[in-house]
């Protein structure tokens, strides 16, 4: 065996042990390779051999609770929520034909894109969606190859945090260790293969110990319609520590955010092992988990049916971010055991007709227009989401409106106005027409 070369000068220290990192194929670890660079700068290290040592043992310290365990089999069901009404989808969307069971881009309707993109990674006995009793007949005949149980109907709207609560309840029963992932069921992602990617990784993370994983979306602009994730320290590449959650910002905030680089869009895409959410649940939402327990007892039986109707409704009306994250994350970076993992995989979650529009005209270059309909004719026309699907279409002199024509009823709006698209399905609401909403 070689003796060991003592290296006296600093200078001459750091010059070979860079030489030797660079040359040893074993040191490939880019956060091994930064750990040695710093402890270059102490005289106390005698030798290359040492300093290594000192490297991966500190290596090891950091990601031990993150480490890897896809290696063995990880049991991992994606919960799947579609309960929303999708008013500002109005009118194509209705209480019982809401925004995630159409056809919005492309031939396949949101959820099973949702449902599609997902696959690869498990297989389809393990999908849960959660939805409500207007929906859930609609889901099912979009989905012939779920069992019935598969496809759960609230009693009654109560947000998030009770939907995915209650899968979570109902898992840790078979095996607390699974993972699941909640994902709403009406984004588009743009690189499918990249976005599986991504949820591995959480998945990994998740599988690793109580932790909480959150999918956060680098910003493209200074966004106010977001909440945003601020995160702090990198433990390993694509994937921080959480520091907190903050609700949609104004525009000024907004910036701000944008220009510090740690902060990412929430994409209300979460993954946890069944064991820390209902961990968490009874921490910090304790009446909503004993109620969601009950339900889970009665699941397989004769009574849940009724158990379900009779309890579901006494649940907080909460978001998971509010009941779960917010209050976790107020632990702080180092306690809270929250991670982001940022990602950037073509993310938009159509919150508006005018984001529709954006979404498929980017496909179709600068001043397109966006139609759906027997024919068109434009002249002068440009920026436009026109949908009329039986109907031949002369746009002239028009730019970025947004036309969208049912049976029913028409819209006739700007992009620029389609968020408040919303109200009307409040005004008809309120006049008690109910075959338009």
């Amino acid at each position: 065996m070689a003796k060991k070369k003592t290296i006296k000068n600093a200078a001459a220290k750091k010059t070979a042990v860079k030489r030797t990192v660079a040359r040893k194929p074993a040191i490939r670890n880019p956060l091994l390779k930064k750990i040695l660079a710093k402890k270059l700068a102490s005289p106390g290290a005698p030798t290359i051999g040492a300093l290594a040592a000192k490297a991966v043992a500190k290596l090891a310290v950091i990601s031990k609770e993150v480490k890897p365990r896809l290696s063995r089999k990880v049991d991992f069901y994606p919960v799947v929520l579609a309960g929303g009404s999708g008013t500002r989808f109005w009118p194509r969307s209705r209480k019982a034909l809401p925004k995630q069971v159409l056809a919005l881009d492309g031939a396949e309707t949101m959820i099973q894109q949702t449902v599609k993109r997902l696959l690869p990674l498990t297989s389809a006995d393990k999908f849960w969606v959660i939805s409500n009793q207007a929906v859930a007949p609609v889901i099912r005949k979009q989905f012939p190859g779920l069992k019935k149980q598969q496809v759960l109907a609230e009693p009654a709207a109560r947000n998030t945090a009770p939907a995915i609560g209650l899968a979570a309840f109902l898992l840790a029963k078979k095996n607390p260790d699974v993972v699941i992932g909640l994902f709403p069921s009406d984004h588009v992602i743009g690189d499918e293969k990249a976005f599986r990617d991504d949820v591995v990784r959480g998945i990994d993370v998740a599988a690793s110990g109580e932790n909480i994983v959150v999918m956060g979306i680098q910003p493209t602009r200074p966004e106010t319609g977001y909440g945003y994730i601020e995160t702090g320290g990198v433990l390993v590449p694509k994937l921080m520590r959480v520091k907190r959650f903050t609700e949609k910002p104004t525009l000024d905030k907004a910036r701000e955010f944008v220009a510090e680089g740690n902060y990412y869009w929430n994409s209300g895409m979460f993954l946890w092992s069944a064991r820390t959410l209902v961990n968490a649940l009874r921490e910090h939402l304790p009446a909503t988990a004993k109620v969601l327990e009950e339900i889970a007892k009665a699941y397989g039986t004769s009574r849940f049916d009724g158990t379900f109707a009779r309890l579901y409704p006494k649940c907080e009306n909460i978001s998971i971010d509010f009941a779960v994250l917010e209050p976790q994350s107020a632990k702080g970076e180092m306690a809270s055991r929250l991670f982001c993992i940022p990602t950037n995989f073509g993310w938009n979650d159509l919150g508006s007709w005018a984001a529709l529009y954006e979404h498929r005209a980017a496909k179709m270059g600068m001043d397109a227009n966006v139609v759906e309909s027997q024919g068109l004719y434009a002249e002068n026309a440009a920026l436009n989401y026109i949908y009329a699907p039986k109907k031949f279409v002369a746009a002239i002199g028009v730019r970025n409106l947004v036309v969208v024509e049912t049976d029913d009823a028409l819209l006739i709006t700007t992009r620029q106005h389609s968020q408040d698209v919303g109200k009307v399905v409040k005004h008809l609401q309120e006049k008690g027409a109910k075959s338009l909403v």
